[in-house]
């Protein structure tokens, strides 16, 4: 099964180095999904507006295989 990285990209980038093996790309995507808003209810909660932020998804070789920003969280369900 493929391993994916999900790399959180804002004012700085946080490096995912263990990732997560998913069965596709498609997979991935609705992990991203999900992790976004758990990073936005967290920090809405806090006060702070992350909507600008975007998870890159990568694969073990860390060619970039898509973007996800942060508002595609809040206009789609997975």
């Amino acid at each position: 099964m493929p391993r994916y990285f999900f790399d959180l990209v804002g004012h700085e980038t946080v490096t995912d180095i263990e990732g997560s093996e998913l069965s596709s790309l498609n997979d991935a995507r609705v992990e991203a999904i999900e992790d976004a808003r758990a990073i936005m209810s967290d920090a809405v909660r806090a006060g702070y507006d992350v909507t600008a932020r975007c998870v890159e998804i990568r694969d073990e070789e860390g060619e970039l295989l898509a973007v996800v920003p942060f508002t595609d969280a809040l206009s789609k369900r997975p």
